[in-house]
């Protein structure tokens, strides 16, 4: 009977985290900041890969993370790449589009802890209280990835790495 009881509140758990998951197979976060600052410089902040340590929340997170720039900085094809927690953390962002002043998109490629490839684009309006930077993260997984997500609360770490990446770029260009 204890193992009927067992067996039936697994069932139940896992049936309620594959429906909870089938949300998670595609995520997608949107954050904005106003940052005082000139459109150049608040571009040039996130579109020159050597500035990303200065507003890095993983960096700030782990700092004897190791990284390096490759390929044409600031340039599509430019390359961030990173190895952090003592080798647990490996991956690399890339530079695959950029519209001067507008927009900057980036692909990353995540082999450690997990295998993901998120995107980054980021656009820049300026306005009367300062330049707007819209990032727009999204997210595509399988669902036995989404449901391991949905189990350790993975979305809203994710959001508040990225309104941490925000702040940290806010206050980096206002310095």
């Amino acid at each position: 009977m204890i193992f009927a009881i067992i067996g039936a509140a697994l069932a139940a758990f896992i049936g309620f985290g594959m429906f909870k998951a089938n949300g998670l197979k595609s995520i997608q976060i949107v954050e904005s900041v106003t940052i005082k600052g000139s459109k150049e410089e608040v571009f040039e902040m996130v579109k020159f890969l050597k500035n990303f340590p200065k507003w890095s929340p993983f960096l700030a997170e782990d700092p004897s993370q190791k990284y390096e720039v490759k390929g044409t900085d600031g340039a599509v094809g430019a390359q961030y790449h990173w190895v952090g927690n003592k080798g647990k953390d490996v991956g690399y962002q890339e530079i695959v589009k950029i519209d001067d002043y507008k927009f900057v998109g980036m692909q990353c490629d995540i082999q450690k802890p997990f295998v993901a490839k998120p995107t980054f684009d980021y656009s820049f309006t300026e306005t009367a209280d300062g330049i707007v930077v819209k990032q727009d993260f999204k997210l595509e997984s399988g669902l036995v990835e989404a449901f391991f997500m949905w189990a350790f609360g993975a979305k809203a770490q994710m959001e508040k790495t990225n309104q941490q990446g925000l702040a940290l770029l806010k206050k980096a260009v206002e310095k």
